[in-house]
């Protein structure tokens, strides 16, 4: 059997001497993306859990299985998933709130016109005026570039999100399809041996009444046929519940879902292959997420620094004026420009902790992206670990079920040669019928397996999947 991961690994390196340490005290405003997941990939590279991957692409792995019925489903899935469709509009709400932000670095102002009439005795019963005004916030220190910067990390931080739930909801799909075809596979072979069981029930009920066979026989076939009974509605409501949750990552009720029966995916060759395993750890977009999120928290923590310095501003306006009529005539030309420094000097213990406290929070992001990091590169080990794990119980419940056939086939031959009894018989075929249930328990599970692989490696082609669904 192919091994995919060493088991010698040994992950010893500390993220603090791999990681690029980044500014937290507001000398940048900006972390440098590339340089981080540099770093990430580094450490992926030394840690070297995928050395023993077999190459591929693996966009779109689950194709594989060779059903028109899945990938329906997840296209379904794709466009119609309520928290995608609410995650990306929350990215379109971070997008513009950036462009809000760049605006900014504009001036701002309005345009008024204004007209009145009195009766109150004054030296004008009549003025109307007309003229544009507009405020510049200058960005000499860089406060404007520092928010700048933190909206757009957040966006990022939210086409992360985005991403994160697409693999999420594929690799749910693509599970709960296996699991209702696994299900219907296991409700196939209870149904046989429950015609089985019926069958010989009604050859013993008839060699009891002619006083051929005593009625323990009779009763432990009965006890096997309940049994048995007994799980199918366990199965149907399996069946329902992956019926109810792919009904969900679709957006529909669970009454308009149907599924064709279509066991012969659970024979479908479906390997695990990367293209490039050390970047589809390092591109995961929880890392991504949690990256934007620290580069948000610094650059907060930036702009939090800003402002304790001055902050300078230019005011205008221009426009005309009339003294004696609501019209504007008989104008006459007016103007101001109006150069402005304040600062806050009197507020400043306030903004001395307001910057503590978003310096805080930047080494707290900090410290979550590490986490995330470390988490990442051990959940990928923990499911080529598991890959292989099942893989074997496969072999073994392959093995146990060929054994358990043969056995009942020769109890057959040596029950219909009457050197046996038929408890033994029945035994045998009871001893055929767990361990196939069991090879089918064995199937779901490697294949199980196999998408957590791809869920875990998903930074190449969850990039992939946010194109081609863009």
């Amino acid at each position: 059997m192919r091994k995919f991961i060493s088991y010698s690994i040994k992950t010893r390196l500390s993220l603090s001497a791999v990681l690029v340490a980044s500014v937290l005290s507001g000398c940048a405003s900006k972390i440098d993306i590339n340089n981080e997941q540099a770093s990430i990939q580094r450490f992926v590279e030394n840690a070297n859990i995928t050395a023993q991957v077999a190459l591929a692409d693996e966009v779109n792995w689950w194709q594989q299985l060779q059903s028109t019925q899945l990938n329906e489903l997840v296209n379904n899935a794709l466009a119609n998933n309520y928290d995608l469709q609410t995650s990306q509009l929350t990215l379109k709400s971070a997008l513009a709130r950036l462009g809000e932000q760049k605006a900014q670095y504009l001036p701002q102002g309005n345009i008024a016109v204004s007209a009145k009439r009195s009766d109150v005795p004054s030296v004008y019963d009549s003025q109307s005026s007309a003229n544009i005004g507009f405020d510049w916030q200058l960005d000499l220190f860089g406060r404007i570039t520092a928010l700048v910067d933190a909206a757009h990390a957040s966006a990022m931080s939210q086409a992360e999100q985005v991403r994160l739930l697409q693999i999420n909801v594929v690799s749910a799909v693509v599970k709960g399809f296996v699991s209702y075809q696994g299900n219907v596979e296991k409700q196939h072979i209870v149904a046989m041996q429950i015609q089985a069981l019926e069958q010989s029930i009604d050859v013993l009920q008839a060699r009891v009444d002619e006083g051929v066979a005593n009625e323990l026989d009779l009763n432990r076939t009965m006890a096997q046929l309940k049994q048995q009974q007994a799980l199918m509605p366990a199965i149907e409501y399996a069946k329902y519940r992956d019926l109810s949750a792919l009904a969900v990552l679709s957006g529909k009720l669970t009454q308009q879902i149907s599924i064709e029966n279509e066991q012969g995916v659970l024979k479908q060759p479906f390997t695990v292959a990367l293209k490039n395993a050390n970047n589809a750890i390092a591109l995961r977009p929880d890392i991504s997420r949690a990256l934007y999120n620290f580069s948000q928290a610094n650059s907060l923590s930036v702009a939090a620094s800003k402002a304790l310095l001055p902050d300078v501003s230019l005011s205008a306006f221009a426009g005309v004026v009339s003294i004696d009529s609501t019209g504007l005539n008989n104008t006459q030309k007016q103007w101001q420009l109006a150069p402005q420094i304040s600062w806050s000097l009197l507020s400043y213990p306030a903004l001395l902790k307001q910057r503590d406290a978003q310096q805080l929070l930047s080494e707290a992001a900090y410290s979550d992206y590490q986490n995330v990091v470390l988490s990442a590169v051990n959940d990928s080990e923990l499911s080529l670990q598991m890959l292989v794990n099942q893989q074997q119980q496969k072999q073994f419940a392959e093995q146990r079920f060929n054994f358990a056939n043969k056995a009942f086939l020769q109890a057959q031959a040596m029950y219909e040669e009457g050197q046996i009894p038929y408890l033994e018989l029945l035994d045998a075929r009871q001893d055929v019928l767990i361990a196939q249930e069991n090879a089918v328990d064995t199937t779901i599970s490697s294949l199980l397996a196999k998408v957590n692989a791809y869920q875990a490696f998903n930074g190449q082609w969850s990039y992939a999947l946010s194109e081609t669904t863009k």
